[in-house]
Parts: structure tokens; sequence; C-alpha cells
């Protein structure tokens, strides 16, 4: 595959992954299943491992999901990220040697890693401060969480201080969970208080820890299993085993099956073990972790965007069930998308009742031949909407389903991007663009959704019955909002569902969001392809809302001028993405949205990553060969001292470190006049000795 290509179909399925994250973890109402979203991360990064500038900024690298308002917010002194999957033996040999070609250690050289369960739980980290537990917060979106302090020390299998061995300073990291026999019998006694049973042992311990009431959490039966840490200036032992088990001495509780292996071959002997006693455990588990030994190797190995380089979940296969395909129901999303849903004969699958499931898009309805009326294979991997794997049972008198060519929403067109060389997107759009009420209510929904501007009592189906009324059409108009309200003859708090204190709320709400970190303003634009990860890189190298508006207005100018190279030279941009920015702001109605909110509310700049690097802010390339570290480690080591790191030297660039055999991009540098530094230089310059 070309590069061109590899990057249009990365683009696509970038943006696919992003519209799920957003599904999942903003709104709760996941479309597809785990097999599925992971087969879409499986191909993003098998693309990325083709062609390495594309995974920077690829969408798919995000974590968690943002705080939800309920509880006071806990910023992480160290981030909460989450991990990279494997699925297959070769995914686990080759994150092996990933780590050994990232060290540049020889292929015979011994790497112990360790082996735990993956717990299907709520990640939690615990602070203890002079060895008490003075602090509670769940991941949220990894660079901050809630406080749940009071309603984690009603758990009791964990420790409320730790012993004297025990450092003064430790946040300690795990999952809380609920047992399977727990979770049964908690549910018999919601149903026989006439209440909603909870789906599964999953979801009763997140929403069972996220109760307002404390006295609700007391009564539910929560366990925690410790793993990890997060701040931590003294570390009992110098490896991932040796933690564990100083956990294990100070009385907090670790999962007993976590074991030590030498090689691939026992790693994946230990992920047989465990699939086989999965059953039997009492407890959810969706896979095995694998994480580096050496405290050490882990340090050098740092972090992509979301996850360590140093450990990876190996996940078990899909549960599958047979129901009935009653009908195909059609959504259209922000970007004009429509998407197929299956509505099925309620069936349990995994230990839960799912009635929908995804049908992804028109060919895979047509590849699949599916007809409503079939009985068909239903899949799920998680606690999310399953997939159809396949048909079953023909039913009687079916007919293929015929995919709607016109947006059931606005009657548009819908048609399918030409992709290039006589092949369409594998998305139909609805033409409609903002005169579609879909596409316009589904952007309104997007902008105020967690990830993005976060505006508590402002949830999808406000979002919705404001838009309905005509209260709101554009983003800006929520922030005109009240001030409408007040000169209206029928007031908000007349509303059927409202009064005086959620209506304050709401404002109360609405004016917290005034000022608002620049990439999440980006972010909620609905732009195209741009998910939270390129906004922040968008935010970081542009700065500010008018310097970005400015650039890309100058960038659409022409085919090819400075604006449009400096965008596309981004590292994890490139041309697609870059069209897409260039497109949204060459649209009258976008600048007119984009504008209206520049006069109701302030994006903040982004803080440097390092406060006091020399090299904070500064565009840094590599070249030539390193001998002091491996390309990837140096590229780690400048993105976290603040740097911007690009792949091609222009006159924007500030500093190229070369290393012996520097060719071309030595050559440009002269001609740009840009400062060139060796490797040693570049250990002087940002005070680490070599």
């Amino acid at each position: 595959m070309s590069r061109k290509n590899a990057a249009e179909e990365h683009a696509r399925m970038a943006a696919e992954v992003a519209a799920h994250d957003l599904a999942y973890h903003q709104n709760d109402t996941p479309k597809i299943s785990d097999a599925d979203y992971d087969a879409l991360k499986r191909r993003l990064l098998e693309l990325e491992h083709q062609y390495p500038t594309l995974a920077k900024g690829s969408p798919s690298q995000k974590v968690g999901a943002a705080a939800s308002g309920k509880f006071a917010k806990v910023k992480h002194a160290v981030p909460m990220l989450s991990l990279d999957n494997a699925f297959s033996d070769e995914d686990v040999t080759s994150f092996i040697s990933q780590m050994k070609n990232f060290l540049g250690l020889a292929g015979d050289v011994e790497l112990p890693v360790t082996a735990e369960p993956k717990i299907d739980g709520l990640s939690m980290s615990l602070r203890y401060e002079k060895r008490k537990l003075v602090q509670a917060a769940t991941r949220g979106d990894g660079e901050e969480g809630e406080n749940v302090t009071a309603n984690i020390l009603t758990l009791k299998n964990l420790p409320h201080e730790l012993p004297s061995s025990a450092p003064e300073l430790i946040e300690v990291r795990g999952e809380v969970y609920m047992s399977n026999a727990d979770f049964a019998a908690l549910n018999e006694k919601l149903i026989a208080a006439g209440e909603k049973p909870l789906a599964n042992p999953r979801n009763g311990a997140a929403g069972s820890l996220r109760q307002q009431d404390v006295s609700v959490t007391a009564l539910r039966p929560l366990k925690f299993f410790a793993y990890a840490w997060g701040e931590a200036p003294i570390l009992p032992a110098d490896t991932q085993w040796g933690v564990v088990q100083a956990f294990k001495a100070w009385g907090l509780p670790v999962n007993p099956l976590m074991v030590l292996c030498r090689t691939g071959a026992e790693l994946l002997e230990q992920y047989r073990k465990l699939e086989t006693m999965r059953a039997s455990l009492g407890y959810d588990i969706d896979g095995v972790v694998y994480k580096l030994n050496d405290l050490a190797l882990q340090q050098r190995l740092g972090f992509r965007t979301r996850s360590p380089r140093w450990a990876i979940a190996h996940k078990f296969s899909a549960v599958q069930s047979i129901t009935v395909l009653e009908a195909i129901d059609i959504q259209v999303g922000r970007t004009g998308a429509l998407t197929p849903v299956a509505r099925l004969k309620p069936v349990t699958v995994g230990g839960v009742v799912v009635s929908n499931a995804t049908l992804h898009n028109e060919d895979e309805i047509t590849r699949k031949d599916v007809r409503i009326g079939d009985t068909v294979i239903v899949q799920r991997a998680g606690d999310v909407i399953p997939q159809i794997v396949g048909v079953s049972k023909r039913g009687s008198n079916t007919v293929p389903y015929e995919f709607p060519k016109i947006c059931p929403a606005c009657g548009s067109h819908a048609e399918r991007e030409d992709r290039g060389g006589g092949k369409a997107d594998a998305v139909r759009r609805c033409t409609g663009g903002l005169i579609c009420p879909a596409q316009r209510v589904e952007r309104l929904k997007h902008f105020s959704s967690r990830n993005a501007f976060d505006i508590e009592g402002l949830g999808d189906k406000i979002v919705e019955e404001f838009y309905t009324d005509g209260l709101i059409a554009a983003p800006q108009d929520i922030f005109t909002l009240q001030q409408r309200d007040a000169r209206a003859s029928k007031k908000l708090a007349q509303r059927e569902g409202w009064g005086e204190s959620s209506v304050a709320n709401l404002f109360a709400a609405i004016e917290a969001r005034r000022e608002i970190a620049l990439d999440r303003f980006i972010f909620a634009l609905g732009i195209r392809h741009i998910g939270e990860t390129t906004a922040r890189l968008l935010a970081r190298h542009y700065g500010t809302a008018g310097h970005l508006c400015q650039q890309m207005q100058a960038a659409g100018a022409s085919a090819e001028n400075d604006a449009r190279l400096e965008l596309e030279a981004i590292d994890g941009v490139g041309g697609i993405v870059a069209e897409a920015i260039i497109e949204f702001f060459e649209e009258p109605h976008n600048l007119e949205i984009y504008n209206g909110l520049l006069n109701e509310i302030t994006p903040k700049a982004l803080a440097a990553v390092a406060k006091s690097s020399p090299v904070v802010g500064q565009t840094v390339v590599f070249t030539g060969a390193l001998e002091l570290m491996t390309r990837e480690e140096a590229k780690a080591m400048a993105e976290r001292l603040g740097a911007k790191v690009a792949g091609s030297v222009s006159k924007k660039t500030d500093l190229l470190v070369a290393g012996p055999g520097a060719g071309s991009k030595l050559k440009d540098a002269e001609k740009h006049d840009v400062k060139v530094i060796d490797e040693a230089g570049w250990f002087a310059l940002v005070g680490r000795g070599t």
C-alpha cells in the first residue's frame, strides 16, 4: 500500500475510532463491541507500523473519559494511562521485540516480564500521606479524575493506614471490582426492592463507587486489587514484582495469580492457564497484563501518548449467542455518517442482556447478507453493544436489506465519497451539512459532552429538547441562554421537569465554561478527523484560537503555501487531516460559529509539558545514527521536555540533533540557518549526563 492510500485509510479509521471513543467514554452509549473496536485499533497499528509518522496524533491514542462533574476533580500527579492491546501470540512476541529494539538490546537478551489477570473493574488511585489514606481518585481522562475518597473508605479489604515499613508518600493504583457472587446477590436485593438490576459486575462496581450517598456504597460488596503506583518519591524495590510484593507485605490486597515470566513462551503459557481458569475465578477478567519487570528499563522505555511502552494487555476472545434480527435503524452522526444499528430480540450474551448490535456500514450488511427476520450470531467482548458475526438461519420470506440513499433526518442525498482509484468510502454520508437537523443536534451534543466543554446538566436529552424548541441552534447560543431566558415570557424554570434550582445549576455550569483549554475548544468544534490528540497537537502548535484561525485561512488561500506546508508538517497531522481543518475554516457558517464562540468564551493556551526545560516550545529534529540513545528514546525525551518533534527540517525548526551519517536534513538545516548540535550537545543542553 502506498503512503498516500495508507494515510487516507488511517484518517478514516482514526475518525471512526474517535467517534466510538466518544460514544463509549462520554455518552455511555457504545456503538460497537470490544472485539470490533479492538479490530479497528489493530488495523490502525498495522498502518502506523508500516508508516510510523501516522502514529503520532492518532485519535485512537486516548485514555478513559473526563470526570463526570458529580464529584470534586483531582489532578493526577502522575497521569493514569491505559494499555495497548495484544490479540495473538505474534502480538506478544512483537511486544517483547519492540522493547528490545527500543532499548538497543540484542534479540537473545532475557527480559523478565510479570503476568497478572486483567481485572474488569474501575481503575483507582489511592494516595497515602504519612502512611494514611488521604485521597482516592478515579482515572477519569488520565490527567484528571473524580475524588471518591469517602466512598473508597467503605471498602472492607483496604487498609486505611500503611505500616511503618511503607514510605511516607505513595500513590497505590489498582482496580475496584465486584465478585460474581456478590453481584448476583446484590441484583436479587435490588429486584426484590422493585429497583432496576445492574447490567454486570463492572457496571455494578463503577455505579456503586460513584454513589453520592456514601451509605449506599458502604452496603455494596466492593473489593480492590493493587498492582501499580503513581507518585512515589521512594519505592520499596527496583522491580515490578518487588514493589507488588511490598504492597502485599503492607496489607494491600494483591492478586495471587500474578507470576514472573522469563520468556515469551512462559507468558503465553500463563495466558492460556488464566483463560482456562477464567470461568471459575469468581470475578471477571478480560485478559492478562504483561509488564516489564525492571523499573530502570521501564523508565527508559517511557510512554506513548496514551500508554506505556513497557506494558500490554493480552485480551481474551469474545462470547457469542444467537437471536433474531427484528429491525435495522439508521442513525445520523454529527459528520453526516449514516450508521446502521441492529434491533435484536433481547438475548443474554456473556451474562449481559442486549437488544442492539452494530452493523458498521452497508458493505458489512451486504458482505454478511444480514436480513430483517434472520436468526443471527451475536458476539460481545466487554460491556458494550455487541456485533453481528453472521447469519445462523435464514428467516422465511426475507429480502436483502437496501441501504437508504436518502438521509432519514433531512431528506438530502446520502453519498459515499470517492476515495480515489475507483474506490468508494465505506461510510455513506448525508450531504445536507448543517441544514440536516440530525447533524446539527449531534454537533451540539458533541460540543457539550464530557471531553469537550463538559457542561453539567446539558446532556443529550436536554440538548435535543432545547434544539427542538428553538432555544439553541448553534454552540454560541448556549452562552446567551441565560440572558435570553431573562427576557422570555415563559422562563426555563416553568418548563416541565425544571425548577429554579435546576435552572440556576445549569446557568452556573455554563458560566464555569467561559474559560476552557484551547485543545478542548478545538475538539468541541467537531471537525472531521480531529480527535482529542490531534486537537492537542494543534493547540500546542498554534498557541491561541486567533492564531489558529488566521493560519488555517492562510493555508486555504492556495494549494501550496507556507501556512499549509506548516500544518501538514506537524507530526501526526498529514494531508487528509489538514484538508479537513482547512475545509472547516473555509465554510462561512463555521467561521460564524467560531467567532461567535470567541465573543462568549476564552480558550486558554496549554501549559508546557516541562516548564523549566531549555527546549520548551522548540521544534526539534533528530537525524543520523544516534549512538547514546535510540531514535525512539530521543523523541520520547524531547517530548517529555516540552519540545515538538518534527520529521523534517524547515524554517520553523529550532534545533537539529545530528548523529554520524546525517544527510539531507543537515543540508536543509544549513539552508534554513537552523542550529545544529550532536548528541553530547543535546545532553549538555537539557542538563543530563551522557
